[in-house]
């Protein structure tokens, strides 16, 4: 078919030509669809791609190291090995610098935290030298620049060597320094014009001087103190520092701050398979630590067993909905739906008051002298508890697919196998059954998902032996404040629900879902 005649194109209305002006009619609409989805879009993109990048980013992310310690990480990274030995003494000098930095805009307890996720101790390590290090008598590398030329004292000097490209290649940790304590004078209303230079950038400029190799194109006065600074009276900051705590002294702990110095680090998700990272490698951790492994297969067995006794007292309850008359199919749909009325924490304490030793159940069997007082049964923190009040949470996610699926199948399906000689059981599992998968497939999938996901009833009613790996996921992110080991758990627990989804969709076809229809 041509878009022309004899006499030429074939145009529209408008005088355009017709095929231009159907292009840029479906352009209009596919335009206007994107308009009307835009808004689901930017929600999907908002509330779970945005929290799931999230959620990966900081699952590996580890920049609190290398930002609070920045003089120290970097010679550390290029100051030769400490596998055997604590660094010397130019490294503890760089410690002190970034540790009063640290300590001025209180970031130290935070690095301190977050290395004791890795080596016990480092909190109060980091604390504990935080308060000391602005004690320690570092005056006299001023009185000796001073004496040198006063002009060392004096913010227009240093403002000058900042505000100096040159300059600031030559005194790069002096000039942090200025810099770094200009910045928390700002943060807390101070001028910087108006105080008095602190000892400990005059410290950094010690260091920078004592490693310039050549300074014969620096200015007078950097010449003139790169020359002088070799006699210069000074402060051993190991000893004071292995003063403070003598942990300082440990190979231990500066092997955990070289490990995770590093911005980004997999020694969240190594945590999360009961790995640990360290200098040496990689290595499993110790009994008594290995939680998450077992947390994950109990996590994974209790929703499959959560998900069965779903769909063993949900299928006959869907059954009877659906075969049954409209006014007393609503009042079962009316019991399945109650529970969706009542505050989930009100349902899982009424099973906290139910399972108890001393509960309802507990005191009906020993009514009926089925037990005895003695006798009495645990049901509750422990597994079984977490299944039942979960299975009475998660029953209707079931009930309702499966009634949508079994609802649309025909009456007549039985019928006429029946009429073909079947038994009741045989024309049922041969022709009905079939018939319903799609709705045990779509229940399935939602009861076991949400199970994997919940922990206010398991942290309820599970106790020590029935809590899943959402419980130590909501721990890390409350309590312990640890949101990298929080997030790596909770990626590896995208990772395998997605995995089984797969799996699933491999077997059964996903297509073979239906919510109804």
């Amino acid at each position: 078919m041509s878009d022309s005649t004899d006499n030429g194109p074939v145009l529209a209305a408008d005088g355009t030509p017709l095929k231009r002006s159907l292009m840029r009619s479906l352009r209009m609409q596919k335009l206007r669809a994107l308009l009307l989805i835009s808004p689901l879009l930017a929600f999907i993109l908002i509330t779970f791609i945005a929290p799931i990048a999230d959620m990966l980013f900081r699952s590996v992310e580890n920049k609190i190291v290398e930002e609070t310690l920045p003089q120290t990480v970097a010679l550390i990274d290029s100051g030769g090995d400490i596998e055997s030995v604590v660094p010397d003494e130019k490294v503890f000098s760089a410690l002190y610098v970034d540790m009063f930095v640290a300590a001025e805009k209180k970031e130290h307890t935070r690095l301190g935290t977050r290395l004791n996720y890795e080596e016990s101790g480092m909190s109060s390590l980091f604390r504990k030298s935080g308060r000391r290090v602005d004690r320690l008598d570092v005056e006299v590398y001023r009185e000796q620049f001073e004496n040198i030329d006063p002009s060392w004292s004096e913010i227009a000097t240093w403002q000058s060597l900042a505000d100096n490209s040159d300059a600031s290649d030559l005194l790069p940790r002096a000039m942090w320094a200025y810099n770094a304590w200009r910045d928390y004078l700002i943060a807390d209303g101070d001028n910087p014009d108006e105080e008095e230079l602190e000892d400990f950038i005059y410290v950094a400029l010690y260091d920078d001087l004592v490693a310039l190799e050549d300074a014969s194109e620096a200015g007078d006065l950097i010449q003139k103190s790169a020359n002088a600074v070799p006699d210069f009276e000074t402060i051993n900051f190991k000893e004071a520092f292995i003063g403070f705590d003598k942990d300082w002294g440990a190979e231990d702990v500066w092997k955990t701050i070289r490990t995770y110095s590093p911005p980004y680090t997999e020694g969240y998700f190594l945590n999360a398979i009961d790995l640990q990272k360290e200098f040496e490698g990689y290595s499993v951790r110790p009994d008594n630590e290995r939680i998450y492994g077992v947390l994950f297969m109990r996590t994974l067995f209790m929703s499959l067993v959560i998900t069965g006794c779903a769909i063993l007292l949900g299928y006959p309850i869907a059954w009877l909905m659906s075969n049954r008359p409209m006014r007393e199919a609503n009042l079962l749909m009316i019991m399945v739906l109650l529970p969706f009325w009542t505050s989930l924490l009100v349902r899982t304490s009424a099973w906290k008051v139910m399972l108890q030793q001393q509960g309802v159940i507990n005191d009906t069997l020993v009514w009926l002298n089925i037990v005895d007082e003695a006798g009495r049964l645990v049901l509750i923190n422990n597994q079984f508890g977490t299944i039942v009040a979960m299975t009475h949470i998660l029953l209707p996610f079931m009930v309702l697919p499966l009634y949508s699926v079994m609802r649309t199948i025909p009456e007549t399906y039985t019928r006429a196998a029946k009429s073909l000689g079947a038994t009741n059981w045989t024309a049922f599992w041969r022709v009905y059954f079939p018939l319903s998968i799609p709705g045990i497939g779509a229940g399935s999938i939602l009861v076991f998902i949400l199970s994997i996901g919940y922990y206010i009833t398991p942290e309820i009613v599970g106790g020590t032996t029935g809590t899943f790996i959402s419980n130590r996921i909501a721990y890390h992110i409350s309590s312990s404040l640890n949101w990298g080991l929080a997030a790596a758990l909770g990626t590896i627990l995208l990772a395998v629900v997605l995995l089984l989804y797969w799996v699933y969709d491999r077997i059964v076809g996903i297509d073979n879902v239906k919510l109804g229809g």
